[in-house]
């Protein structure tokens, strides 16, 4: 299934809008997750420089990081390649009240381990028979999964990771397995067709986004995201603020007083 807005252009002014109100709903919704003692869990799939990470960055730069978190797992350590495929990503799980964000999750052994041949045959096989009782699994515990897979073409990845290779604050993102992406390219789309075969249930189907335009993309997601959690606007008590209470407070002499320089003067 596929998350789209209706708009063909969104000018700045309008995403910036756009944005600011869908952030104000992500408040609302991070205190409805909170209040209810919600579990939720986000996935954000798809292929490199696809824009995974700028959607998850809007979605998170507003709220609270105690409610909301990120997880980006490393490459997995020996032990870790010893256990049970899906062990290290469950110790990340949510307790009740909170909503985690997967920047790639298990669906590593679907995607990039199938065609860089870092998982046998086998293994590869097990993931696809597994994952859907897996994911079963985890909803019957309660906890609320969303799966996005953000689609690019060819050629706006050569334009984003051009601009990765040639902008000194992006150089980082850019990998060799960046340049291998694009040399299996082909392996890659069928890995993802064979992937979606299997996962994309009734119980918890894929979401495509449409990437190629960063800010719709961004807006589309954020919005698909709101509309399938249900949540209330949280009623606030009044607050009135006391006067400051400096009674036996003494001030320190000047001398014992650390300043930060300031560097404009």
């Amino acid at each position: 299934m596929t998350a789209q807005c209706h708009s063909n252009k969104l000018k700045k002014k309008d995403y910036e809008h756009e944005l600011e109100r869908l952030q104000i709903e992500l408040v609302k919704l991070q205190e409805w997750i909170k209040q209810g003692g919600l579990k939720v869990v986000v996935l954000f799939e798809g292929r490199d420089a696809a824009g995974k990470g700028g959607v998850i960055k809007r979605i998170t730069e507003k709220l609270n990081p105690r409610v909301c978190r990120v997880v980006a797992l490393p490459q997995p350590t020996e032990k870790e390649r010893s256990q049970w495929y899906f062990q290290r990503y469950v110790a990340h799980l949510p307790a009740a009240g909170e909503m985690v964000l997967f920047d790639r999750s298990w669906y590593n052994r679907a995607g990039v381990e199938k065609v860089m041949g870092f998982c046998t045959d086998d293994e590869y096989e097990e993931f696809l028979r597994s994952c859907p009782e897996f994911e079963r699994m985890l909803q019957r515990a309660g906890i609320i999964l969303l799966k996005y897979w953000f689609s690019v073409s060819d050629e706006e990845q050569e334009k984003r990771f051009l601009e990765r290779i040639h902008t000194p604050i992006k150089r980082w993102k850019f990998s060799p397995m960046d340049l291998e992406s694009r040399n299996r390219w082909a392996a890659y789309s069928a890995a993802k067709d064979r992937m979606f075969a299997y996962t994309d249930t009734k119980q918890c189907p894929w979401w495509v986004v449409d990437a190629d335009n960063k800010k719709k993309a961004r807006i589309n997601c954020i919005s698909h995201l709101l509309s399938h959690i249900p949540y209330e606007d949280i009623q606030y008590p009044e607050i009135t603020l006391p006067d400051v209470n400096k009674e036996g407070y003494v001030r320190a002499p000047l001398e014992q007083q650390t300043f930060v320089p300031d560097r404009f003067k």
